[in-house]
């Protein structure tokens, strides 16, 4: 888009507290998202990582070396205003949650599945009252609507803010239950992410690594940690959680 590539304009970025929360200004004047909103966040600790990334930028600005306000800008365009719509397609993903598909050989490869996600599934069972079922093969296979429901509910509970994080840790992970321990804190987010890939560590180990997919899972892998840090910084309190 035209507005991120205008060079850099503005010589300090600097945090403005306002009644409904804080905002970020270059030289005076407030930043705004590509659809002329005003970028207005919920914590002094967003807005000085947004301006913080306003102020590393040199003569061109690099919107994906802005991650923070490029999050910012997706929850008060557009998840903000499509909440419900990107509630259910993340709460989707526990129809098919990665951690419930697995290997019907080898033997190593069954058990380091069942190491990797069967305590995520325990954890899960134990926070939400409910247990997805895991099947063997890649074909579909629905879960219980009642489980469904018990996980569906939280995820429509969550802030503009929070639901833009959890879209990427869902959707990058593959995983619903990866999703919500990484926004509760469960595992540290690199571990996390490590635990999402034990297919694809499988085979690396048996083919070898394809240079180019590695290139592209270190990218996703960073985009999952800065989805965990922007939620970290929304300071979102866990009602979401709560019956």
């Amino acid at each position: 888009m035209s507005e991120w590539k205008a060079k850099r304009f503005w010589k300090t970025a600097e945090v403005d507290a306002r009644d409904d929360g804080f905002a970020v200004r270059l030289d005076g004047r407030p930043v705004k998202t590509p659809a002329k909103a005003p970028l207005v966040v919920p914590t002094e600790d967003m807005a000085r990582a947004i301006a913080a990334e306003w102020d590393a930028q040199e003569d061109v600005i690099n919107p994906h070396s802005m991650p923070v306000t490029r999050a910012a800008n997706a929850a008060i365009d557009k998840v903000r205003h499509q909440h419900s719509e990107v509630a259910q397609m993340l709460a989707d993903y526990g129809d098919a949650d990665l951690l419930c598909y697995r290997a019907a050989s080898p033997v190593e490869l069954i058990r380091r599945q069942s190491e990797a996600w069967d305590p995520l599934l325990d954890w899960a069972e134990a926070t939400f009252g409910v247990r997805l079922r895991t099947v063997t093969g890649v074909m579909h296979a629905p879960q219980d609507e009642a489980a469904l429901a018990a996980l569906t509910g939280p995820v429509h509970k969550m802030d503009a803010f929070t639901l833009t994080a959890f879209h990427d840790l869902v959707s990058l992970s593959g995983s619903l239950v990866i999703g919500f321990a990484a926004l509760t804190g469960h595992r540290p987010p690199d571990a996390l992410w490590q635990l999402s890939r034990v297919d694809e560590q499988w085979q690396a180990e048996l083919w070898g690594v394809d240079e180019e997919a590695a290139e592209q899972a270190a990218l996703k892998e960073s985009d999952f940690l800065a989805a965990k840090r922007f939620h970290d910084l929304s300071g979102a309190p866990r009602a979401w959680l709560q019956d």
